[in-house]
Formats: C-alpha cells, structure tokens, sequence
C-alpha cells in the first residue's frame, strides 16, 4: 500500500469512527420524555421537553416566585431561584372559576439558595398559580396563568 492510500485510508477510518460517535451519542434532549397536558400532570420539568420552551408568565411580588409554562406540554410549575436565607414552601396551584385554589405540588425551599420547582400540572385551557408560604401564610403569589 503506498503512502497516500495508507494515509487517506487513517482519515476514513477516522471519520467513520467520530461519526458513528455522533449518531450513538446519547444528548439530554433525546433522553427527556414527551407529554401532553394531563399526561404532564406530577412529572418533573427538569427530566421533559417542557423546559425546552418553558417561559415565566407570572412572577409574585416577593421576587424569586415564578410561574413556569411550557406551551408545547400545555403545563404549568413553579419555581424559586432567589435565594432566600429561610426556609419555606413552594406551591404551583389550579384556580378554579369560583375563584378557590386547590393546592399540588408543594416543595420545600431549605435557605441553601439552591433552586426549586415543583412538578407539573395539566394546564390545557386551566388557570394555575404560584405561591411561596411561609406556614399556611400566602407570602407571595403570582397572578393567575
């Protein structure tokens, strides 16, 4: 074998080897489930494509309470990332039209400054909320979504 055909022979290896790489390369996109609305309802946002496009829609006047939603699940959650130095509770909550609130998904936030957030609820043609709680105390609530 001459050298150039040693040579172009490494390169094709070589690229058939990065390539086969790229296609049994295993990203944190393609290992995050899919859901939909009810299907979403207790799963957590951080291991579905709803965090792809999640944006906050509401934020309470006590800074850090947001209100997740992702449109391509039709979900809602909450999330804190201020980073109190107290403990407290974090809810994601469905509004019902007589204007009550049933609470889902409570989560504790430690102090540590770490950031929190509940798991999901079905939000298709819903309204939800967020609240931090200090006790049974609404401290800070966002509007509804």
């Amino acid at each position: 074998m001459n050298t150039l055909t040693r040579k172009l022979a490494t390169a094709g290896s070589t690229l058939a080897l990065a390539a086969s790489g790229l296609l049994f390369a295993s990203s944190p996109a393609s290992a995050a489930t899919s859901c939909y609305a009810a299907s979403c309802q207790g799963l957590d946002p951080s291991t579905t494509i709803c965090q792809n496009d999640a944006t906050t829609v509401r934020d309470s006047y006590y800074p850090g309470v947001e209100l997740r939603y992702s449109a391509t699940c039709r979900a809602a959650w909450a999330r804190y990332s201020a980073g109190a130095t107290f403990g407290f509770t974090v809810t994601v909550e469905r509004v019902h039209a007589n204007g009550s609130q049933t609470a889902f998904y409570p989560v504790h936030y430690s102090g540590d400054g770490a950031t929190v957030w509940t798991r999901m609820i079905n939000d298709a043609g819903l309204l939800a909320r967020a609240c931090g709680r200090v006790a049974s105390d609404n401290w800070g609530c966002t509007a509804a979504y």
